[in-house]
């Protein structure tokens, strides 16, 4: 199996990691939540292993946020934090099981191999916030119910931004997610995409749904 382990505690990391590439896994490491997410959205996984507590970004919020981009792989949280509601509000995030440290390795393994014989997550179907709907299997939009034609490029930055509805997204998440590119290419694509979007899905509606946080990046959100 292909294992994403999100640990800070660089002790913990290698024991686990040493252990499960002994057992025939291959293990990639982010020692941070940042970079956790970046790895879970960007490559394929059949299992991650995330700390509870982790620098830049929480365990809870990288799930969240990985669950929000259509990641569909198990998740097992490893904290100690092992009162009922820190489980319960692991669970809520989006986590598949809880294993408390310290831990014996052999259940770790065991609960491993137990979430990756778990049917997949069956991905959403549909992106709605407020009366914006798209329809992912139809690629269609539409808003209270009229249709919104958009250009292929367009639909895209729309898709991601609803799967991060409420969340600010930035030009260089925009052209990693959706353009693929790793570098600035020094033109305006992404706000030329953003205008033409806002006038497809704002224009002739009371209140907005697509936002410019200035100097951040762009959110869609349901009306107040």
């Amino acid at each position: 199996m292909k294992i994403l382990l999100v640990e800070d505690d660089k002790q913990t990391a290698d024991y686990i990691a040493k252990g499960l590439r002994e057992h025939g896994h291959v293990v990639d490491h982010a020692d941070n939540g940042r970079d956790g997410l970046y790895l879970a959205t960007g490559e394929k996984y059949d299992v991650l292993i995330v700390d509870r507590m982790l620098p830049q970004m929480d365990g809870l919020s990288l799930v969240k946020a990985a669950r929000a981009s259509g990641m569909k792989a198990p998740v097992l949280f490893l904290t100690t934090m092992g009162g009922v509601d820190d489980r319960v509000a692991g669970l809520e995030a989006g986590a598949d099981d809880y294993l408390t440290k310290p831990f014996a390795f052999a259940e770790l393994r065991a609960r491993i191999g137990a979430l990756s014989r778990r049917p997949p997550i069956v991905a959403a179907t549909s992106l709605v916030v407020g009366d914006l709907e798209m329809d992912l299997l139809a690629r269609t939009v539409t808003r209270a119910g009229k249709r919104i034609e958009l250009l292929a490029q367009e639909f895209k930055v729309l898709e991601y931004l609803l799967r991060h509805a409420g969340e600010v997204v930035t030009r260089t998440m925009l052209l990693e997610k959706v353009w693929d590119f790793h570098f600035d290419p020094k033109t305006n694509i992404v706000e030329t995409h953003i205008s033409r979007l806002r006038s497809k899905i704002d224009k002739g509606f009371d209140k907005p749904l697509l936002h410019t946080i200035r100097g951040a990046g762009y959110v869609v959100r349901a009306p107040d």
